[in-house]
Order: C-alpha cells, then structure tokens, then sequence
C-alpha cells in the first residue's frame, strides 16, 4: 500500500504541476471554472477538520479550481443531509463528502448523483457503500478496520480490558472505531465504550468517574483530539499519566505532546490532508480529462509513535 500511495502521490504532484505551468490550455475550455463542494458531519468546534480545510485550499489553488467548505455547526448529521441536499440544488461540478451514517445520507447523496454530479466519499463510510451510493470512489480509512488494527496491536502488548471514549457517538463509524478495538482484543466491548459527549470539562470528569469504578483497566482509546486532550488532563489529575496504555485515533498538537512525553503510545494517522486533497485533484482531471483511478485510496491507518514524529510534529494540525 505505501509503494501504491507513493506512486498516486508522485502522479499527483505531476499533474498538478503540469496543470499550474498550463494555464493557457486549462483557460481554453479545458475546465477552467470549476466548482467543488466538500461537506463533513464535524461539528464548528472539531479542530482536527482544520487539516481538511487546508487540504482542499491548497488543492483547489493549485489545481485553479474553487472548493467550498460546508459543515452542520453542532455536527447533526440530519442537518448535514440538508446541507448535501441544498449543495447539489447549487448544482457544482462534484461534491466530496463524508458518510458517516449510512442510513441518514445515502439518500442525498444517492439524488445527488441521479441529479449528475459526479460524487466522491471521503474520511467515512466504506468502499463499498460509496459503490453503493453511486459514487465515483472512495478515500479514506476504513473505520472498523482501523480499530481492528489497533486491537490487535494492544492485544500484542498484553492489553486485555480498556476504556472507549466516544465523543461523537451518533455518528456510527465512531461506535465502529470502537467496536474494532474490542473485537482485535477478543472481548466484547459491552460499558467499555462511554458517550462522553463533546465539552471537555465533561470529556474529562467522565473518563475520571469511569477509571475510578473501573480501577483494573488496562488501555485507553479516545477518538481523536476532542476526547484525547481532556483525557490526558484526567490522567495527569488521577495520577495515571504514563502509566496506563493510551492509544489514540488521528493527531493534533496536543496527541503530538502526549507521544514524545509517553502519555500516548501511539496514534493512528489517517492522513486527513489527502483524504481532501486527493479528491479536488482526482475530480478536476476527470472533469477535463476524463481519467479517473481504477481504485479507492485507503489514505490510512498508519501508526505514529514517538519514533517517528519529525514530520509530523511539524505540520501537526495543519497537514497532519
């Protein structure tokens, strides 16, 4: 998978720059007014979408195309299929989105396609709901399997009970993140999964109430920044800091801290920057070319540890 990534990316970057260096051919009908939207189900206050929207900045500035950025501000997924549902009625050239609940967006996403628009799945969902849906591909991290990985990683290091942190738990590919960990680790996940809800004075006093009635657990898993930085405060409070497992989803610059210092043993890295970026590139020269990959992107998981955190402490919560 890293030799194919390498290779797609290496393409891209040619591409993109071939683009920039002719924009005479591009301005002579070849698509050169084309507008993208991407909308995900992260609410206004979810910092870690901040790599999404400079994903697509950079991507639509250099490939001159224009990219809209739409999300529901409390992360209401019902409000997301009317915000898809009012993107296509502006009737763009493509709409990127996430999906995930099946159940709730399919059917925008399903109109939107039968309306022509060409569609692609990013950060959620599945390959094969995205085919399902009509879209074009798929770009992402396969939210189960993920959590599969990570499992299984912990089970190797004697990990054999933990605490699930989902603070976006309507969502159901949070619940499948966790769901995964439990199966890799071979035990049911039953109460080892909180709603933790999204405020981090919350976050916080959650996760020390549940340590506290569940003394033998052996690992943490939170599910990105949001419930990773409160968490870390619990334990330095409780005095578990570094002394319990903690494994987290994605990074921030927080996460990053929580690696070099041995908080965190490790975070996935689902590569949110190509999760957008790649989209807006793949959908522009469809549009005026006509080529298309012959397959979905897996942008992810990707273990980080403190090992190998030169790159990514650098453009932690801007690129990575």
């Amino acid at each position: 998978m890293k030799s194919t990534l390498k290779t797609m990316l290496l393409s891209t970057a040619v591409a993109a720059t071939s683009l920039m260096g002719a924009t005479a051919v591009v301005a002579d009908g070849h698509g050169d007014d084309l507008t993208y939207i991407l909308v995900s189900h992260a609410p206004d206050s979810d910092s870690w979408w901040n790599t999404i929207k400079n994903g697509i900045a950079l991507a639509g500035e250099q490939m001159g195309v224009n990219v809209e950025y739409r999300n529901p501000p409390t992360g209401d997924l019902a409000d997301m299929a009317r915000i898809i549902e009012q993107a296509a009625a502006s009737s763009p050239d493509g709409i990127i989105t996430t999906l995930s609940d099946f159940d709730v967006l399919s059917g925008p996403i399903r109109a939107a396609v039968d309306q022509g628009i060409d569609v692609i799945i990013m950060n959620s969902g599945t390959p094969a709901q995205a085919a399902e849906v009509g879209a074009l591909m798929y770009v992402g991290q396969p939210e189960y399997d993920a959590g599969l990985a990570a499992g299984q990683r912990a089970a190797g290091d004697g990990v054999g009970s933990f605490l699930c942190v989902n603070h976006y738990i309507s969502s159901p590919s949070s619940t499948e993140r966790c769901q995964g960990f439990a199966d890799g680790l071979g035990v049911d996940l039953g109460n080892q999964m909180i709603d933790s809800g999204q405020d981090p004075s919350e976050i916080k006093n959650r996760v020390l109430a549940y340590l506290s009635a569940n003394p033998e657990t052996d690992a943490i898993l939170t599910l990105g920044p949001t419930s990773a930085d409160p968490t870390m405060l619990a334990l330095e409070e409780n005095g578990m800091a570094g002394d319990i497992y903690f494994g987290t989803f994605d990074l921030g610059e927080e996460i990053v801290k929580g690696l070099k210092s041995g908080v965190i043993n490790w975070g996935i890295d689902q590569q949110p920057f190509l999760q957008a970026y790649l989209p807006v590139v793949v959908l522009t020269n469809y549009d005026r070319y006509g080529v298309l990959p012959g397959n979905n992107i897996n942008s992810g998981p990707g273990f980080v540890t403190a090992d190998g955190l030169a790159k990514v402490e650098e453009f932690a919560g801007e690129f990575r």
